[in-house]
Order: C-alpha cells, then sequence, then structure tokens
C-alpha cells in the first residue's frame, strides 16, 4: 500500500483498485497521530484509530486488509520514542479487531552505538526479550506475529531459528519471507523457503538487478524494488516452487513502479503456480 509516494491511504487504495488489485497491506503504522498522515502526505495508519474505521475505508475500495506491518527497533535500548514492544502489542489488537491475522516486525539494522556493540548471542537475547509478551498476546488474539529478513539476525537462517528456540517455538510465531531482503542479507531465499517453510504465512517479493549485487551482505533491507518480478538476479521461481504447496493465504508486491510493472510482476507469480 504504497504505489504513490507523499500521498494518504485513500489515494494508494484508490490506485490499487484501478489496477484491479483486491489485498493490500497496511503498510505503515504510528502510536498516536502522524501530522503528515492528518494532512494526507503520507500513507500512515495510526494504532489508536478505530480499526474499523480503517477496515471500512478498505471496503469502499473492495479491497481486503491483509497484514499490519510493525516493524520494530528491536535491537535497540528500550525507549518510548523507538517503536517497539507497545507498538506491536497495539498492532496486534488492531489486527485481531477487524480480522487480519498477521502482524509484521523486524529488528532493522542498528543505529545506535549501543545497539551495533551488542553480541550475536545479546542479539538474540534482546529481540526475543521484546517479542516475548507480544507473541504470547498474539495467540490469545489468535494472530501471529510474523518475523520478517530485515537486519543482521532475521537475514540469516540461524539467527531467525535462534530465535524461534530462544521464545520456545511458539504457534504464533512465524516467518514473512522478503526475498529481494533475504538475498541483499547475503541468505539464499530459496533455501530460506525451505527450512521454514511450515513458518512461513506471508510473502514480501522483490527481484534485485545486477546493481544491488556488490552490496550483497552489508546492507539490511532495501524497503522496495524498482523492477519487476523475473527480470532480476534472484530465483524468484524457486521460492516459488518451493512455497506453492504451502499453507499461504496471500502476498505482496514490494515494488514501486507503474501499473504495468505490477501486473508483469503479478502474472509472473501466477506462471510460477502462486
Amino acid at each position: 500500500m504504497l504505489i504513490t509516494p507523499f500521498a494518504s491511504v485513500e489515494e494508494q487504495l484508490r490506485r490499487a483498485q484501478a489496477m484491479g488489485f483486491k489485498h493490500a497491506d497496511i503498510t505503515d503504522t504510528n502510536a498516536g497521530g502522524s501530522m503528515m498522515g492528518t494532512a494526507g502526505f503520507s500513507p500512515t495508519v495510526s494504532l489508536d484509530e478505530n480499526p474499523f474505521e480503517v477496515k471500512r475505508l478498505f471496503a469502499k475500495y473492495n479491497i481486503t486488509p491483509t497484514t499490519v506491518c510493525a516493524h520494530g527497533g528491536l535491537l535497540e535500548p528500550s525507549n518510548s520514542g523507538i517503536y517497539g514492544t507497545s507498538e506491536i502489542m497495539k498492532a496486534v489488537k488492531f489486527a485481531a479487531a477487524i480480522g487480519i491475522t498477521e502482524v509484521v516486525t523486524t529488528e532493522t539494522d542498528p543505529r545506535s552505538q549501543w545497539a551495533r556493540a551488542l553480541t550475536y548471542h545479546e542479539q538474540i537475547f534482546v529481540i526475543a526479550e521484546k517479542l516475548c509478551v507480544p507473541v504470547q498476546m498474539a495467540a490469545d488474539y489468535g494472530v501471529r506475529i510474523l518475523l520478517e529478513p530485515h537486519g543482521p539476525v532475521t537475514d540469516i537462517i540461524h539467527g531467525l531459528q535462534d530465535v524461534f528456540d530462544r521464545l520456545n517455538n511458539p504457534d504464533a510465531l512465524g516467518v514473512n519471507l522478503d526475498t529481494g531482503n533475504a538475498w541483499l542479507g547475503g541468505t539464499d531465499p530459496v533455501e530460506m523457503a525451505r527450512v521454514f517453510k511450515d513458518k512461513i504465512h506471508h510473502i514480501h517479493w522483490k527481484d534485485l538487478g545486477a546493481e544491488w549485487e556488490s552490496k550483497r551482505g552489508s546492507e539490511f533491507g532495501c524497503g522496495f524494488s524498482t523492477i519487476a518480478l523475473g527480470e532480476g538476479v534472484i530465483d524468484i521461481k524457486g521460492v516459488c516452487d518451493v512455497l506453492r504447496s504451502a499453507d499461504i493465504a496471500n502476498s505482496t508486491l514490494e515494488i514501486i513502479g507503474d501499473a504495468n510493472m505490477l501486473q508483469r510482476s503479478k502474472a509472473y507469480l501466477k506462471a510460477c503456480g502462486m
């Protein structure tokens, strides 16, 4: 739900409907009020808003909301000024109220000196500690929290697994596979799909061009891609081959571009059996 930069949620929905799409993510959320969102310059949804108003807005354009994105700074020291545990818990309640079953979060790359100095085992502990109560709450609300590859821990297979293990592998914790982020972080997204096939409940589809190869293994997450699926260097078809039989109800095109690019990507996935 980020088709047009600096435009409101409603404008994103209007564009998505015109392209023929029936589902969309709640891509950006904030706790409290957003000045840019209030002015209509940002596609952000307040977690303190009445969730049914958001559901009615989606219904106005015959679009079903599929996930709530709640990306946190889970490696950062606890701070009410950083999107973290409190916001993820709000996102769980918000999603459950209107029938959304997936809340997507991640640690993102470390920003502060404190976070950059964490050892690997400290990273695992810090992420798991911040997710402990939200995951318990998600189970009670019938919602899953999905970890997305988007940082030094979640971009690697054993990092994701270590977080799962530290939290005792709860059913309410899963994976949102991001093909572009996993690849950029240095992991083979096909192998990540194989390892976590039973835990993957949503996918962010991205393909990246050859100009990204020199950055592989040194950057964490790239937001959106600017090419259609199947036109880059990532083995999107290989991921499809693994996940075609998985229990995945919907997925997202994380692509910024014109309608033709999005439609080509949609056609590519259909041709791959997704």
